[in-house]
């Protein structure tokens, strides 16, 4: 069962990156997490995800899914138009890069809080924290089919 893949603890640790990273932009981290990528290419499938749990409908269009089909082994970061407008295009690479040679290790929950910390990072940058900002979308993993 795919709700069981994490650990409670590794859970909470995800959810506290998503927290931390989000303090420091007006960005919005998900992480989803199904046991099989249900098409062939995982940015496709990345890009369907986004869309059902409406990450488009934040206001600056500044939301980041982490999408992992553990069984599949396929793994994706995907960000909204306000990002890839204002980032390079290979922007997320070194942040996948990373996070797929923890997976390498078992180390899925370690990989995911890194790259999740780090996308944070890179995009206070573009997306500042203000002071008036809410939390557009839930902080929680979410979990596909198994």
């Amino acid at each position: 069962m795919i709700k069981t893949f994490f650990t409670s603890e590794e859970q909470e640790n995800i959810v506290k990156a998503i927290q931390e990273a989000e303090l420091a932009t007006s960005g919005e981290v998900r992480v989803h997490l199904e046991s099989h990528c249900k098409a062939t290419n995982v940015l496709d499938r990345a890009v369907e995800v986004f869309a059902k749990l409406k990450m488009h409908k934040t206001q600056l269009r500044n939301g980041v899914l982490f999408y992992l089909a553990v069984n599949d082994k396929k793994f994706a970061i995907l960000g909204d138009a306000g990002i890839n407008h204002a980032v390079d295009s290979n922007f997320w690479d070194d942040i996948k890069n990373n996070a797929i040679a923890k997976f390498k290790e078992n180390k899925f929950a370690d990989g995911l809080c890194e790259g999740i910390i780090a996308a944070g990072l890179q995009l206070k940058k573009h997306f500042p924290y203000q002071s008036n900002d809410v939390n557009e979308l839930p902080d929680e993993i979410s979990f596909g089919e198994n």
